[in-house]
């Protein structure tokens, strides 16, 4: 199986650790990801905020690009990411005159607009699918005993309902997988709350206030550890725990994926963390 790969900015940035995941367990389960060329940012998070034109717009190109390349689907891990383009995507199946607007300013500049033929997903919905899911269970030579973690799907890949392809109030996606590797999931209530990563850098000291509850609510429901599809949620989670006592790791889905796999790179990824993952992973001999 071959399929379009968006990896956006902050796969190859400060996400570059769930890029290398994303794609060893990719190819762990026989499928190619194809990088879409030339693709660009897609505006999260400050182009949807600043101007509605560029919020359609720049999603809108690497559609372009993709119909042009003959992707029929175009996978893309950043929940921001996933959550932009899937929404300009529903924007020009739906007709709406702004996306015309756009669909028309692209023509004019690139020879091409978008037709609506390519399907936007993300990695943790492609895995899920019945003819997927049945490999990664045989891929699992090192199953995650004793791991205790609460998925964090954050608030981008449930809303708004368009762009969801899991239940929007009780997304089960991911404990599902962490369950199928040998994690121990913990049931809690924040599952698709915000992490506040917008609020960054303008309102840092909300920020705080968030990540803390998050963490504090996690350690509550007794996890070790937080895993999220998001790299703002991983970011913002990993960055703003200043005020615990007793930081816990933010791992990345497919990290996991690929530690259960026994991938010989993963502590490679685990180095990338600024919460260290490591003594965790040791202790349990997972590392």
């Amino acid at each position: 199986m071959k399929l379009g790969y968006y990896p956006g900015c902050s796969l190859h940035s400060t996400a570059a650790e769930y890029n290398m995941a994303t794609e060893a367990v990719f190819d762990a389960l026989d499928i190619e990801l194809a990088e879409l060329p030339e693709w660009n940012c897609c505006g999260a998070s400050a182009g949807h905020s600043t101007d509605h034109f560029l919020a359609l717009a720049l999603p809108l190109r690497n559609l372009v690009i993709a119909e042009v390349e003959q992707q029929k689907e175009l996978v893309l891990p950043c929940a921001a990411c996933y959550n932009l383009v899937k929404a300009a995507d529903h924007y020009v199946r739906e007709g709406t005159p702004e996306a015309k607007d756009a669909n028309e300013e692209l023509k004019n500049i690139m020879g091409s607009s978008y037709n609506g033929t390519v399907h936007v997903t993300h990695p943790l919905e492609v895995i899920m699918r019945k003819e997927i899911v049945g490999k990664v269970k045989p891929q699992v030579k090192n199953p995650l005993k004793g791991l205790k973690v609460v998925p964090y799907y954050g608030c981008l890949l449930t809303r708004p309902t368009y762009v969801a392809f899991d239940d929007v109030e009780q997304p089960q996606a991911m404990d599902q997988l962490m369950n199928l590797v040998g994690a121990d999931v913990k049931r809690w209530s924040y599952k698709t709350d915000c992490c506040g990563g917008s609020l960054t850098v303008p309102r840092t000291d909300v920020v705080y206030e968030i990540t803390k509850n998050l963490v504090t609510a996690a350690q509550r429901a007794g996890a070790d550890a937080i895993v999220t599809a998001c790299p703002l949620c991983q970011m913002t989670l990993e960055t703003r725990q200043k005020e615990i006592q007793n930081p816990i790791p933010i791992f990345f889905f497919t990290e996991l994926l690929g530690i259960s796999f026994g991938h010989p790179q993963a502590k490679k990824w685990m180095k990338k963390h600024i919460t260290d993952p490591i003594p965790l992973l040791t202790s349990l001999h997972l590392l």
